[in-house]
């Protein structure tokens, strides 16, 4: 890829975008099933175990190797040019290259952890228990509460892109900015409530990337309104649980509390530098991956929310974009979280090493509804960021608009969907406006014309 590629959209955002309309999907879940053999459903806790194992392997090496950064960086009495490169120069690199590396691993803990969820995924073993230990020690070493977590995606995954019922990454409304009726709006009204300096811009990213994940589980932040003020993740009495999680959320609590524990022990011993340089530092850059892939599974200016009945499982689960996020290495250490992210959604308690295969088994089912972008990870994050700005606040198949009031996408046809598929449509398009011609489909024979 050269240099100046990594500013441009991929080809498959740019269909998208050029299409300029969407159908909601009516999709066959049963043609989706058939189409994936059956073998690739199979868990093996044995492959499972050892993709964790090499997994853990590579963190504990990073840590090692990281130990030996300043030991290496201290030699000095050679020249003051040389002593200045290797102090100031070298070690902050080796430093901060360790840091975005072990921060990629600690993601990919997450990821094993997420795979392992009860209640739905149940992906890397067939046996339940070993799931749940696999789970709790990994979100745990993370400071996730596993089981608290546990419950909201499963949430997740059975209301995707649905403004009503999803969890997270809710998109604010207009009225939510106190922005006039679309029809009378004009530029000026947008610019004046929306519009901000590149540099606001730049720190409420900031401050999404690395701190967002946790002020989410700390007190709801992003997501849904419908939960009241207070709402949080380490709440047994929170009104994302019903009474039967409050057991294992005090579990998940305590375990945090113990994780906490132990860092604080390790911090004593080795001194607070060493906490913050070996697990601190990467722990911030982790929450960075790990709100990069699943903010851009499902933000996107080409992908739909949806509101009342027009929202179904299948369509919720097409509201996703598969991502080549860092090529092999977000499929090595991430385990195809982002690059098989669809197949994931329609199957959830597939094994991640089996996606995909999924993958490539559902492509001709799901046709022009499966979503995928080549758009390098960065660019799509900073065009999702400052293009997704809200959504309508009335409206059943809803888009993003941006800062302008301008949607990339709009809906072609909003009919009920028992006569959606009564209907041919007709797009006629001239200079001014266009068109929607519906003609009922008729089954007729034609005589033979000799």
């Amino acid at each position: 890829m050269l240099w100046f590629q990594i500013f441009q959209d991929g080809p498959e955002y740019e269909a998208r975008k050029k299409r300029g309309t969407f159908t909601p999907p009516n999709l066959s879940l049963k043609h989706l099933h058939d189409a994936v053999p059956h073998q690739l459903h199979e868990r093996s806790t044995i492959i499972a175990l050892g993709y964790l194992i090499r997994h853990i392997a590579l963190t504990y090496i990073f840590y090692r190797l990281a130990t030996l950064i300043n030991p290496l960086t201290s030699i000095g009495g050679l020249n003051n040019v040389f002593d200045g490169l290797l102090h100031h120069i070298i070690r902050p690199a080796l430093w901060l290259l360790y840091w975005g590396w072990q921060g990629m691993t600690f993601s990919g803990l997450w990821c094993l952890g997420h795979e392992a969820r009860l209640a739905g995924h149940n992906a890397l073993s067939t046996y339940g228990p070993v799931n749940a230990a696999i789970g709790m020690v990994l979100h745990t070493f993370i400071l996730t509460p596993y089981f608290s977590w546990r419950v909201t995606h499963h949430t997740h995954h059975k209301s995707t892109n649905n403004l009503e019922r999803d969890e997270t990454y809710i998109p604010p409304t207009r009225k939510d900015f106190k922005l006039p009726d679309g029809k009378v709006a004009v530029r000026m009204d947008y610019t004046e409530i929306l519009q901000e300096t590149p540099g606001f811009t730049l720190f409420k990213l900031f401050v999404r990337q690395f701190f967002g994940f946790q002020l989410y589980l700390l007190h709801n932040r992003k997501g849904n309104p419908k939960y009241p003020p207070g709402t949080s993740h380490y709440k047994p009495s929170s009104t994302l649980f019903k009474p039967k999680h409050r057991t294992s959320i005090i579990v998940s609590n305590v375990g945090i509390l113990f994780m906490l524990a132990v860092l604080g022990t390790y911090g004593y011993r080795k001194g607070w530098s060493m906490l913050c340089a070996h697990y601190l530092l990467p722990w911030l850059w982790a929450h960075n991956w790990i709100v990069l892939f699943t903010y851009l599974q499902h933000s996107d200016p080409t992908i739909p929310y949806y509101r009342k009945d027009q929202w179904t499982f299948a369509r919720g689960a097409l509201a996703t974009v598969d991502r080549p996020l860092f090529g092999w290495v977000g499929r090595f250490f991430l385990h195809n979280i982002s690059s098989d992210h669809v197949a994931h959604h329609f199957f959830p308690a597939i094994p991640f090493y089996n996606l995909p295969k999924v993958t490539e088994a559902i492509k001709p089912v799901l046709g022009g509804y499966y979503n995928y972008d080549s758009t390098p990870a960065l660019s799509a994050l900073w065009r999702s960021f400052t293009q997704c700005t809200f959504v309508e606040s009335e409206g059943d198949v809803l888009f993003f608009k941006n800062q302008s009031g301008e949607a990339l996408l709009s809906l072609l046809l909003n009919l009920p969907r028992y006569l959606q598929n009564s209907f041919d449509i007709l797009l006629l398009e001239r200079s001014g406006p266009t068109y929607y011609i519906l003609l009922p489909v008729l089954s007729i024979q034609c005589p033979q014309l000799d």
